[in-house]
């Protein structure tokens, strides 16, 4: 396994300046946002496909890096039942298909999108009850008339352009946010719907992340190293089901943390010795989001945890057998 970081944590700063700070740090990789909410600062593919020259010079920025791409992310809700704003996602991930091709990245990472109830709603609609009955209904619309032929197609148009793993981040609001959805999804459309995983939107619902690696094992394509602390005073009296803002930190239920402040180094290696398990070698990618910590001191304590916890050299024979 190799460590990485999501370069969306530096997207106030140059590529090449971001680059050489996570290198600097320890990094291996670099996964990068090419669109939707991570934004496009380090890599518009547009442009990038547009104009000969800065392709160059973004291949060539990133060679002179040392660091390889992990994956392109492209997180956005491409079946959003307004059609304006689901046609912009499209794009975007579709574009960050064509750039990976360029770029010989054979993986992106997404969001499965939630359409509304609806086909003309006006937003989407996340089923998360059984019962009243409308639910079940509205949710069988949103799978068999909407997500499952919308991702058909978009798995068409990537193995046409030579990209095979499209890494879905589990997260809530969507339509795939736990092991079960993801794996619904999966066998409807092929295996080339897979996992991004990422134990923060795993932990505040309940799940245990080594269960979700052993239960997922080769459908996780990318890993996303963010921890998350359950506060258990205010979900004692609300639950986890927080909708109050992410920067009402004392009040909230759980709160998104720098890896080893939600759970220990015990935790992590853990997960780690369970991603090996499952066969799972490629990029462990760092995403910040602790609003208690600043961009540099969150980054760098997660790098010190995570540098302690990789497994890096192959296991070769059992020895002492």
């Amino acid at each position: 396994m190799k460590l990485g970081v999501f370069s969306t944590l530096l997207s106030d700063r140059p590529l090449k300046e971001a680059l050489a700070y996570f290198k600097s740090l320890g990094a291996e990789a670099v996964e990068i946002g090419c669109g939707g909410y991570p934004g496009s600062a380090h890599a518009c593919p547009a442009e990038l496909l547009g104009d000969a020259e800065k392709l160059v010079e973004f291949k060539r920025t990133i060679a002179e890096s040392g660091l390889e791409i992990s994956a392109l992310s492209c997180h956005g809700n491409p079946v959003h039942p307004d059609q304006a704003i689901a046609a912009d996602f499209d794009r975007a991930i579709r574009d960050t298909i064509l750039l990976a091709e360029v770029l010989g990245v054979e993986r992106i990472v997404t969001f499965s999108g939630c359409p509304g109830d609806h086909a003309g709603a006006k937003y989407p609609n996340w089923v998360t009850c059984p019962w009243p009955s409308d639910f079940l209904e509205i949710l069988q619309w949103q799978w068999d008339a909407v997500l499952i032929p919308y991702w058909k197609a978009l798995v068409a148009f990537a193995k046409a352009h030579r990209v095979d793993k499209i890494a879905l981040e589990m997260h809530p609001g969507f339509c795939v946010y736990s092991t079960e959805t993801l794996l619904r999804l999966r066998e409807a459309v092929g295996p080339e719907i897979g996992a991004n995983l990422d134990p923060s939107h795993l932990i505040w619902q309940g799940m245990e992340p080594v269960a979700v690696i052993r239960a997922l094992g080769g459908a996780i394509f990318h890993f996303h190293a963010k921890d998350t602390k359950i506060d258990k005073y205010n979900t004692a009296v609300t639950g986890v089901l927080d909708t109050k803002p992410y920067t009402d930190e004392i009040h909230r239920s759980w709160l998104f943390r720098a890896v080893g402040y939600g759970n220990d180094a015990g935790y992590w290696k853990d997960i780690i010795s369970n991603l090996r398990l499952v066969g799972y070698d490629h990029v462990v990618s760092i995403e910040h989001e602790d609003s208690l910590m600043s961009q540099n001191e969150g980054l760098r304590k997660a790098v010190a945890l995570l540098q302690d916890c990789l497994i890096t050299e192959k296991t070769g024979a059992a020895w002492w057998v």
